[in-house]
């Protein structure tokens, strides 16, 4: 048999044993057959084992670095999806009303799945490992953070990340971490086989967020970590989230990049423009009151880039004293992974003074334009736009334009003339309610809707905050939220799901004798007043709705809606609505009104999108292609979280924590639920 090293000795056997040249032709597909098959094998076997995901596996919080959530697995597909039923319960016990704890729970956890062992962390950043074939308990990890802390956020956290140690042999402690930030703001390294601190990363396992970047004494609470952090190239990127509305000189919204093995830091970045001249700072020399990246961090390894995306500028709704600190805010960023250094960034909303945040993960996509496969980045944002981005440049791979937008905000306000609007795809939510359009179940719930709208400044999307209150529509829980978006890499279908609920948006001058007291939106039980320390204002705000004795949106519906956007051409392929709301059951028509919805979806090779996300408490399956809904399956609480798949001992479970949402209000609890085919 030939092999590779003895290529160069070829010719001379030849020549030396004169062979004729029918036996050198044979003897040279003899050698071409084999050399080229083993390299064909050796190629094949190099990109098997160079890939990061197996086909049974859900390593991250999006699957992928790139929060495709997508899964090759077919075993549940369109036919049988209609035979699902629960294979297993797991019950965390950590849960808060706000009575054994300050804060209130949201249990929006998304699990991972690697090397064989299902990995969750609760609302109380406990980390629990668990057989992912029965649901039974394998290790657990308790941070104890500090639940008498008020925690701006609520108690969250929405998942876990997991490195490979290359440098460590199989067996060895702390080959495999299990990364995970927490509300109290450390960083956490731990044996993902035992559930230990790593001793060599930071101190003692730890690494300590909020020194260092302006967290107030008086209130600890404001600086949270709620996302999973990025993994790119040994490293361990972070970012925070950070109380809205609270001061000017809010803790820094500084994103961090550590090394995964040691906990060092390895670069810094504060989200300021290129020559601006520091103001307030930190103790550690960070500019205050900055955006912020609250949600997930996407990494796309091969590329070396890393794409943020960023929160308002604080406080939300005056910027008045943000001096150009509002350059990165509400934009998705793309850092050099190596370094922290910028590439290129797009900004979704000028001078946001709207709550619009860039809410959900980058996700990182393949656009097929003009017979190409171009790189792209999938952006969502509050506002019901979705930008297409090249991935490389930022440059919109659909078009965008620049349009004027309403003027005139409050003294001291420096708006933007325009506002960035993509042509393409159109806008996935509505965008203006007028009073005529006004919903109620009553004609008294119409005319108070209709009352309301009609108070408040309604010039169209982007309309200013104001003294006399202003409608701000979708609002900041409208549009695609940090929900996100699923990625149907098949069909070229990026899948999501929206909300449409109306804000009462106002600015109260802080020298009003009776602030405190003198308002005429206090009946509504959504009413907020937020002091905004260093501005001229408080804020106040409510959702327009009515409360009593069921929850009805004032705005026409349906309040929330699955949609499918063909890549190919940008137009919407299907929308059907997601969900309904629980006290409205008795009414026929509600089937189709939606819901109003937090958690996201994932899409499988068998053609199904799952979510749940509603406030009705189920989980569904729907026919990827059509949007038609296959199937629902029941939960024991609400289920505002996005699920996974996996395959566990030859069998494909999905999953997803139903622990509910005291702000929608959902029903709560502390389930991790596992649905199987029998």
């Amino acid at each position: 048999m030939f092999h590779p090293e003895n290529l160069r000795m070829l010719p001379q056997r030849v020549s030396t044993k004169r062979i004729n040249n029918r036996y050198l032709f044979l003897a040279l597909i003899i050698f071409l057959t084999t050399f080229m098959g083993d390299n064909e094998s050796a190629i094949a076997q190099k990109k098997k084992t160079s890939s990061p995901i197996s086909t049974s596996e859900w390593p991250a919080y999006g699957r992928d670095s790139g929060g495709s959530r997508y899964s090759p697995l077919t075993q549940i597909n369109r036919e049988n999806a209609k035979n699902l039923k629960i294979a297993w319960t797991y019950r965390t016990g950590d849960l808060s009303d706000g009575q054994n704890a300050r804060s209130s729970s949201a249990f929006q956890c998304t699990p991972i799945m690697v090397d064989g062992t299902l990995y969750l962390v609760t609302p109380f950043n406990r980390v629990i490992a668990l057989d992912p074939a029965t649901g039974r308990e394998r290790w657990t990890y308790d941070p104890k953070i500090d639940l008498k802390r008020g925690y701006h956020n609520q108690l969250n956290s929405r998942g876990l990340s997991t490195w490979l140690d290359p440098q460590r042999r199989e067996g060895q402690a702390c080959r495999r971490r299990i990364l995970m930030g927490t509300n109290d703001a450390r960083l956490i390294a731990l044996d993902a086989a035992t559930g230990k601190p790593c001793k060599d990363f930071g101190q003692g396992g730890q690494v300590d967020l909020a020194r260092g970047v302006g967290v107030s004494q008086r209130s600890p609470g404001e600086y949270q970590v709620t996302s999973p952090p990025a993994i790119i190239k040994e490293m361990v990127i972070v970012g925070s989230a950070i109380g809205d509305n609270s001061r000017v000189t809010a803790a820094s919204g500084l994103v961090r990049a550590y090394d995964a093995r040691t906990g060092k830091l390895r670069w810094s970045w504060d989200p300021i423009p290129p020559d601006f001249k520091k103001s307030a700072m930190s103790e550690d020399g960070y500019q205050l009151g900055t955006a912020n990246v609250w949600s997930i961090i996407s990494a796309d390894e091969e590329r070396d880039l890393v794409f943020l995306p960023t929160g308002n500028t604080s406080p939300d709704y005056y910027g008045g004293e943000r001096r150009g600190l509002d350059y990165y805010a509400s934009s998705v960023v793309a850092l050099r992974g190596s370094t922290g250094k910028v590439v290129w960034h797009f900004q979704t909303v000028h001078h946001d003074v709207w709550d619009y945040d860039v809410p959900a993960q980058p996700a990182l996509i393949t656009v097929r334009r003009n017979g190409r496969d171009l790189p792209a980045v999938a952006v969502a944002t509050k506002v019901g736009h979705l930008f297409v981005l090249n991935r490389e440049t930022g440059k919109p791979i659909f078009p965008v334009e620049e349009r004027p937008v309403p003027q005139g905000g409050v003294a001291g306000e420096q708006l933007s003339a325009t506002q960035p609007i993509p042509i393409l795809p159109r806008a996935l939510a509505p965008q203006t309610l007028k009073p005529e359009e006004a919903f109620g179940l009553t004609d008294e719930d119409r005319k108070a809707c209709r009352e309301q709208i009609a108070a408040l400044r309604n010039d169209g999307l982007f309309t200013p905050p104001s003294l006399q209150g202003t409608l701000v529509y979708p609002g900041d829980v409208g549009g695609m939220n940090w929900s996100g978006m699923s990625f149907d890499r098949q069909h070229g279908l990026l899948i999501t799901n929206t909300n449409r609920l109306p804000r009462a948006v106002g600015l109260v001058p802080r020298d009003e004798p009776n602030y405190k007291t003198d308002f005429k939106w206090r009946s509504n039980p959504s009413f907020e007043l937020a002091p905004q320390e260093g501005t001229p204002y408080l804020m106040r705000r409510e959702i327009l709705l009515r409360a009593f004795p069921r929850i009805v949106p004032c705005n026409p519906p349906p309040w929330g809606t699955l949609v499918a956007i063909d890549l190919a051409n940008g137009q919407v392929k299907w929308e059907v609505p997601l969900g309904t709301m629980p006290e409205l059951s008795d009414i026929p028509e509600s089937a189709k009104w939606g819901s109003i919805n937090l958690g996201g979806s994932i899409v499988t090779a068998g053609r199904l999108v799952f979510i749940a996300a509603a406030r009705d408490n189920l989980l569904r399956a729907f026919n990827v292609e059509t949007g038609e809904e296959l199937w629902r399956g029941e939960l024991p609480a609400g289920g505002q979280a996005t699920p996974m798949t996996y395959q566990a001992g030859g069998k494909q479970f999905v999953v997803i924590a139903a622990g509910g949402h005291g702000r929608l209000p959902t029903k709560r609890g502390d389930y991790v639920v596992a649905f199987a085919l029998p």
